[in-house]
C-alpha cells in the first residue's frame, strides 16, 4: 500500500493567477449555477456557449483602458488570437451573425470562463468564471428592469437575501471624459478628497449631483410596479456608481453584498446599444449582467 505524506514529491503548479477547482468548489458551483439558470430560463432566457479563443480583432477597441489586460498571442498560422476577456463582447459577435434570432430580442444567458492579464489577488484571479445574461434587439426600459429583476430574483434564490441593486444612468457622465468616468467608479475605495484630487470639483460636484434620468424613473417604476421591487430594499440609486467600461451607453447597475453603496460587488452590467452594431452594422440594442460566479461560491461557503 502506498501512504500520501507531505514529504512525498509535489507535481507541477499552475501558472500564478490560475487554480484547480476542488470537488466540493466544483460542486457548490454546479448548484449555484442550476439555481440561477432556473431562474433566468423562467424570464424567458436561453442558453448559449461561444469559444474561450477569438480573433484578437474582435476583442480589441472595445475595452478602453482595460485593453491592457487581454491574453493575446500569435498561433502556428499566423492568426492574431486573443482569449475571451468578458461573455459581452463574443455574444455581440455572434448575434451579429445569427441577426434572424432576434425576434424581436433574443435572451440569451452563459456560464464560461474568462481571462484577464491583472494581478493576482484574493478574490482575484487571471482565469474566473461568470455568469452573463443579456437581452439584445430592444431598447425599452422593461428590457433593463427585466435584467434587473432576474438578477435580483437570482439573488434571493441563492440566499443573498440582503444584496441590493445599485443602479445609475451613464448619460450622468455624458461630458465627462473616459478616464475621469473610471475614477468615479472608484469613489468608494479612495474616498472624496483624492477623487477632486483625480478628476478635479467641478466633476466630482457633477457626480455627486446627479439624479435618475427619466429613462431610469421608467425602469425603477417598472422594477415597482411589474416585479413587486422594493426601492430601499431590493435596489437604490447611486450617483457614484459608473462602471469602467466603456460600451456602456444608459441603465448601468451593480449587485451589492449588503445593500451599502460602499459594500463589495458580486455582479454588474448595464446597457450597450452600440457595441453590437460594430459588428452587424447596424444600430442593436442591448441591456445585460454578469455574476463573478467565484465570488458567488465564496460568499455562500
Amino acid at each position: 500500500m502506498v501512504i500520501l505524506n507531505e514529504f512525498m514529491k509535489k507535481g507541477p503548479v499552475t501558472p500564478k493567477g490560475f487554480k484547480d477547482i476542488k470537488p466540493e468548489i466544483a460542486k457548490k458551483r454546479r448548484e449555484i449555477i442550476n439555481v440561477i439558470a432556473d431562474v433566468l430560463e423562467d424570464f424567458g432566457f436561453v442558453p448559449l456557449e461561444t469559444p474561450a479563443v477569438e480573433f484578437a480583432e474582435t476583442l480589441l477597441g472595445k475595452y478602453g483602458d482595460e485593453e491592457k489586460l487581454i491574453y493575446k498571442f500569435t498561433d502556428k498560422g499566423g492568426r492574431n488570437l486573443a482569449l475571451r476577456y468578458d461573455l459581452t463582447v463574443p455574444l455581440a459577435r455572434f448575434v451579429a451573425n445569427n441577426l434572424g434570432l432576434l425576434n424581436p430580442t433574443f435572451s440569451r444567458y452563459q456560464v464560461g470562463q474568462v481571462f484577464r492579464g491583472e494581478k493576482p489577488q484574493k478574490g482575484r484571479s487571471r482565469e474566473f468564471t461568470q455568469f452573463d445574461f443579456d437581452v439584445v434587439g430592444e431598447d425599452s426600459p422593461s428590457e433593463d428592469a427585466k435584467v434587473i429583476a432576474a438578477a435580483i430574483e437570482s439573488m434571493r434564490k441563492t440566499g443573498f437575501d440582503k444584496a441590493q441593486m445599485a443602479i445609475n444612468d451613464r448619460v450622468n457622465f455624458k461630458d465627462i471624459n473616459p478616464g475621469d468616468i473610471r475614477e468615479i467608479d472608484k469613489y468608494y475605495k479612495i474616498g472624496k478628497e483624492e477623487l477632486i484630487e483625480k478628476v478635479g470639483k467641478d466633476v466630482f460636484e457633477k457626480a455627486e449631483k446627479s439624479k435618475p434620468t427619466s429613462r431610469l424613473l421608467d425602469v425603477l417604476e417598472i422594477l415597482k410596479k411589474e416585479y413587486n421591487l422594493v426601492e430601499g430594499k431590493d435596489f437604490f440609486f447611486d450617483p457614484f456608481l459608473a462602471r469602467g467600461l466603456d460600451y456602456y451607453t444608459s441603465t448601468i447597475m451593480e449587485m451589492k453584498l449588503d445593500g451599502k453603496p460602499e459594500s463589495l460587488s458580486i455582479g454588474g452590467g448595464g446597457r450597450y446599444d452600440n457595441l453590437i452594431g460594430m459588428f452587424a452594422g447596424r444600430d442593436i440594442p442591448a441591456v445585460g449582467f454578469s455574476f463573478g460566479l467565484d465570488r458567488l461560491i465564496e460568499l455562500s461557503s
